[in-house]
């Protein structure tokens, strides 16, 4: 069941200003404190968003990832085909091949 943070619109009560409170998807948002029963208000939570880590899972999803190695001068660490491992700022036929990576 998800949790959900709600604030006291006036001062908290025993929960504090702000509480969370466990609530079903589709369940409507709270009006009163649960506790107290003065008004509350819904608050925007946090989430928790997972990334990948490693330079292959970020290859196999199609990510370019370059690393700076020297003044100018970046690492492909997830350069995939013909794509330069090295790309050197001042060469533009070293740049990543985006295009190939980039669709509708």
């Amino acid at each position: 069941m998800p949790l959900y943070d709600y604030e006291h619109i006036g001062s908290g009560c025993d929960a504090g200003r702000v509480f969370e409170w466990a609530q079903s998807i589709n369940s409507p948002k709270l009006e009163k404190c649960p506790y107290c029963h003065s008004p509350v208000r819904k608050l925007v939570s946090l989430c928790n968003i997972n990334t990948p880590k490693t330079n292959a899972d970020l290859k196999n999803l199609g990510f370019t990832k370059l690393v700076k190695r020297d003044k100018g001068i970046y690492e492909n660490v997830t350069a995939t085909g013909k794509e330069s491992k090295i790309w050197d700022k001042s060469k533009p036929e070293t740049m990543p091949d985006f295009k190939s990576k980039i669709s509708d």
